[in-house]
């Protein structure tokens, strides 16, 4: 088994996957995607979206109808589980209760024909990894959540799989655990340069451990590409709309290229080209978008529009603001306290943005 992980490097392609089960659902559809060795890659999308259905295929627990799993150019799509050399952490530890943490970090080197010494050292290693090297001779409800969740680290990472993969594994954790793990979390991929991939619903998370983000929707890759540029550069409303926080226009495309939406004209990047005459959705961010003053407080080239405040939150280094536009449109904002003029609840304000803060999207439901 040594031999084998020891030329393996972690790259993972998968060639238009789809799962269909017997009931007809579609579970993946024609998904494609290139892992780069070493790279950190998040699969991202709502509850029912078919990412944990992709990284099942890629562990093996789902057998694709079509489409192949390949790992460093070899084709694993019809190799059992325990064969092909991934490590694996699921969202609800899968620890045996009544074994140690030394017991259940082993478990998975007993068979491979290692020495009783080499699986110590192993284990030893695996623990001290994840900052466990105390805790060897203890059992698991010894332990908090969080620390369980290290333990489960540590067993896929034992026998050095060039590929991890995590399903969820912060879920059970609550939000001052979840961040004390994502620092964990990249450290480790820091420290080891395996390949991770990673399943989320969480944008923040996404954001925040990813080289690579790949958005699901209804079994298909929406899109995928740098945290920035599914932040920046989304690709559709419902990227945009998924990934932060985001205010959207819907409108129709003019031939200056403008959008035409029901409170006038708005200006904004349109880097899918799309051409005149389509239905799109202009996208912002909160932090792009601030309350004028007044007119003189509005630069050439800027955005305007006009609503109602309708919310009003304290965030700490910034308020939440929210207003409401005449034709219905919920427009949020954030700003630092020092940069907002006085604005109270019902009071009628304008807010600006730049055009190239804006980025025109198609525009369908998100």
């Amino acid at each position: 088994m040594a031999e084998t992980t020891s030329v393996l490097r972690g790259g993972v392609d998968l060639a238009r996957v789809t799962k269909t089960y017997p009931s007809g659902v579609v579970g993946i559809e024609d998904v494609t995607l290139s892992v780069r060795p070493g790279e950190f890659v998040t699969l991202l999308g709502p509850s029912g979206s078919g990412k944990t259905t992709t990284l099942n295929a890629i562990a093996g627990f789902v057998t694709p109808t079509s489409g192949a799993v390949i790992l460093d150019g070899r084709d694993v799509t019809g190799l059992a589980p325990n064969k092909r050399s991934f490590g694996m952490v699921f969202q609800n530890y899968a620890l045996f209760p009544h074994m140690t943490i030394e017991a259940n970090v082993a478990f998975g080197l007993h068979g491979r024909g290692l020495e009783r010494g080499e699986i110590r050292r192993l284990v030893g290693e695996a623990l001290d990894l994840v900052r466990l090297q105390s805790y060897g001779a203890r059992r698991p409800k010894e332990l908090s959540g969080g620390q369980q969740q290290r333990v489960a680290l540590a067993r896929a990472l034992v026998y050095h799989p060039p590929v991890l993969l995590m399903d969820e594994p912060l879920g059970a954790l609550d939000k001052r655990l979840r961040d004390q793990m994502q620092v964990e979390i990249a450290r480790l991929h820091r420290d080891l340069g395996t390949t991770f991939l990673f399943v989320t619903h969480d944008q923040s998370e996404a954001l925040a451990l990813s080289d690579r983000i790949v958005l699901f929707r209804q079994g298909r890759v929406e899109q995928a590409g740098t945290p920035e540029d599914l932040y920046m550069r989304p690709t559709s409303r419902f990227a945009a709309e998924f990934l932060g926080e985001s205010t959207s226009f819907t409108g129709r495309l003019t031939e200056s290229g403008t959008l035409a939406w029901a409170g006038g004209e708005l200006r904004g990047a349109n880097p899918n080209g799309a051409p005149a005459g389509s239905d799109l959705a202009l996208v912002v961010r909160p932090e792009h978008m601030r309350v004028a003053a007044g007119d003189a407080d509005v630069s050439a080239g800027e955005n305007r529009v006009f609503g109602r405040v309708t919310e009003l939150a304290y965030l700490g280094s910034h308020r939440r603001i929210g207003l409401r536009l005449a034709d219905e449109t919920r427009v949020v904002l954030e700003e630092r306290f020092g940069d907002v003029p006085g604005v109270s609840f019902g009071d009628e304000v304008a807010v600006c943005w730049r055009t190239e803060d804006g980025v025109l999207v198609g525009g369908g439901a998100a």
